[in-house]
């Protein structure tokens, strides 16, 4: 990684370099940051991220919106690439293509390495982007999440999602879901 300390790169060339990396990396203000927090998961991380995305692609089977993994990027700035656990992107699929072109909905299921990351430094530069209409931070300790979702140009509501019962409602991509769905499998305190 000698080469890509020693300047800043942009996401173009952070996506050709990224090529030949035996790890997965973002980019942040033009430096590579390895994501050495994404492995080593637990178990409930896990599920809940397999969950989530189950539940995606089944809610969008036949709409123009598709579910993406964190091996998708999602530009954030000029020189800043981040790697959202789950995103779901409303744009026409450019198969050759790194990243999301039209991002709406970015899922971070939060752990104790990357959670003030998540919460704070990630979270407004989502909110930033134009294209994202709704942000869901995901518990992994307890059944409960935090729904941001754009109201209009710059201002954002945001909402406690608690228990099983609790609805997430995306209506950007026209789709709900039991909280509850994303913890299937996991025996969790409410």
């Amino acid at each position: 990684m000698g080469e890509a300390q020693a300047r800043t790169m942009t996401v173009e060339e952070f996506y050709r370099w990224q090529l030949d990396q035996d790890e997965r990396y973002e980019l942040v203000d033009g430096v590579p940051v390895p994501l050495r927090a994404m492995t080593g998961a637990s178990n409930a991380h896990d599920v809940i991220l397999v969950n989530c995305i189950a539940e995606l692609h089944a809610r969008l089977r036949g709409k123009p919106c598709r579910v993406a993994s964190a091996d998708t990027a999602l530009r954030t700035s000029i020189r800043s690439s981040r790697r959202p656990d789950v995103t779901v992107d409303c744009a026409p699929i450019e198969a050759q293509s790194y990243e999301s072109h039209r991002p709406t909905v970015v899922v971070e299921v939060l752990s104790p390495s990357t959670r003030k990351l998540d919460r704070f430094t990630k979270l407004e530069e989502y909110r930033r982007h134009p294209s994202l209409r709704h942000i869901l931070l995901v518990d992994p300790d307890a059944v409960a999440a935090k729904l941001y979702s754009r109201v209009d140009e710059g201002a954002w509501s945001d909402v406690d999602l608690i228990g099983k019962d609790a609805v997430v409602s995306l209506p950007a991509i026209d789709v709900t879901l039991p909280l509850g769905a994303l913890y299937e499998r996991l025996d969790m305190p409410e």
